[in-house]
């Protein structure tokens, strides 16, 4: 029987998931009720959902646990990961960054047989994604996602080009992160114990998530090629050029951030140095990503929070699995729980067969793009992008439901190839 923290957990994680499909809700309640228009639009706040409901379990634990059980529970969280997103997303949301993302991606489109816009269109959603195998998720997310909005979701595209924009994004930034062993979280539970080096990634899982990801953004492409035809013809911005030596630096802090990822005292001392920088020539800068960072990292750490009171029943229901059920069952369960929550919960179980650690960790990839908890740069996404659709407000069971077609072929790669 779960412990009463335990079950309560699990009844908060669940208000939550349905709190987070019932954002346009509350955002109707405040263009309802303008009295309390504050409370329902911070309710209404995707990113706040599952901090607020962490929050709840935090009160709920000091009341039935008490002081000591509460405070020692929150220590035994840990926050790296939140601290890091933030961190990476603030720093490759500066302009230096994108500037020379953006240069690498457009050189990089020059060489695809497609009209203009259609090969920059088509090399964001595959490039910047594979690009985060080696700069990291989070940091590949907030390179695309601002990319799409200066070039595509600010130019009028329809609601529809702008779902099945981002439920590619995400699936493909989820299967992209597969090259390395050390930038997609949910590979980074499990590569350590596993003994999973870059080149096994590569070899097992890296080849067959460029051929998914390749697919997702060509049949993107293709389908709103009408669409992409009508947009200005895309140049590159040679206004407010940054210089050489600034640039240079501020990939340096990129560097170190990620190099040391694990180290938060390392990582957030570099962020807090580079903040200094960025101050100090900020006519080389646009606003900074803070609040949208901190707000990612809210959402993260309340996922962290609720999610540690969910191993009772996570865990036996993955050791009953057999391989292709462990596939499903992993790409099912990431859309309601953080993938790298459900990896790491798959390394501590004995004895699994390497099928089941294989069909585990590609099953929580696949699934990483189905709703904004599903992989943790996904709320990143969503933070930079939001603002383009109606109401500011992306609806996660319309992102659902757009999501399963390039999920559908990621899970085709994995398991056919």
């Amino acid at each position: 029987m779960p412990a009463a923290a335990e079950l309560a957990g699990a009844v908060l994680f669940a208000l939550a998931i349905l709190h987070t499909f019932s954002i346009g809700f509350f955002n109707r309640l405040a263009r309802i009720q303008p009295a309390h228009a504050g409370l329902w639009h911070l309710l209404g706040e995707v990113e706040v959902v599952f901090g607020f409901w962490a929050l709840i379990l935090v009160i709920t634990l000091f009341i039935t646990a008490g002081e000591e059980a509460a405070v020692r529970y929150i220590d035994s969280c840990n926050f790296t990961e939140p601290m890091f997103v933030f961190a990476i997303m603030v720093i490759a949301g500066t302009r230096p960054i994108l500037q020379i993302a953006t240069t690498a991606v457009h050189l990089a489109a020059r060489i695809l047989p497609l009209p203009d816009s259609m090969r920059f269109y088509f090399a964001v959603l595959s490039l910047v994604p594979l690009l985060g195998s080696f700069i990291t998720e989070p940091a590949a997310m907030t390179l695309a996602a601002l990319i799409l909005a200066d070039h595509f979701f600010g130019k009028g595209i329809s609601a529809h080009m702008k779902y099945a924009t981002l439920a590619v994004l995400f699936v493909n930034v989820s299967i992209g992160g597969t090259l390395t062993h050390f930038a997609a979280p949910p590979v980074l539970m499990v590569a350590g114990k596993w003994s999973w080096d870059s080149a096994f990634m590569l070899s097992t899982f890296g080849w067959k998530a460029v051929i998914a990801v390749g697919v997702n953004a060509l049949g993107a492409t293709l389908l709103f090629r009408e669409e992409l035809k009508l947009l200005p013809r895309m140049e590159l911005s040679r206004s407010d050029t940054v210089p050489p030596v600034l640039t240079g630096i501020h990939l340096t802090f990129l560097i170190g951030v990620v190099v040391f990822s694990h180290h938060p005292t390392i990582f957030m001392g570099l962020f807090l140095f580079f903040l200094g920088i960025a101050h100090a020539y900020q006519h080389y800068q646009d606003r900074l990503l803070l609040r949208e960072g901190l707000l990612v990292a809210f959402f993260l750490a309340g996922l962290v929070v609720l999610g540690g009171q969910q191993q009772w029943w996570l865990q036996p229901l993955l050791i009953s699995m057999s391989s292709e059920q462990m596939f499903l069952g992993a790409t099912l369960l990431t859309a309601v729980t953080d993938n790298a929550a459900l990896t790491y919960l798959g390394s501590l179980v004995e004895g699994l067969s390497d099928n089941l650690k294989y069909a585990l960790v590609s099953g929580a990839v696949t699934g990483g793009g189905l709703t904004v908890i599903a992989n943790a740069p996904n709320p990143a996404g969503i933070a930079i992008l939001r603002d383009h659709f109606d109401d500011e407000t992306v609806h996660p069971l319309r992102l659902l439901l757009t999501a399963t077609i390039p999920t559908f072929i990621a899970a085709l790669a994995f398991r056919m190839l």
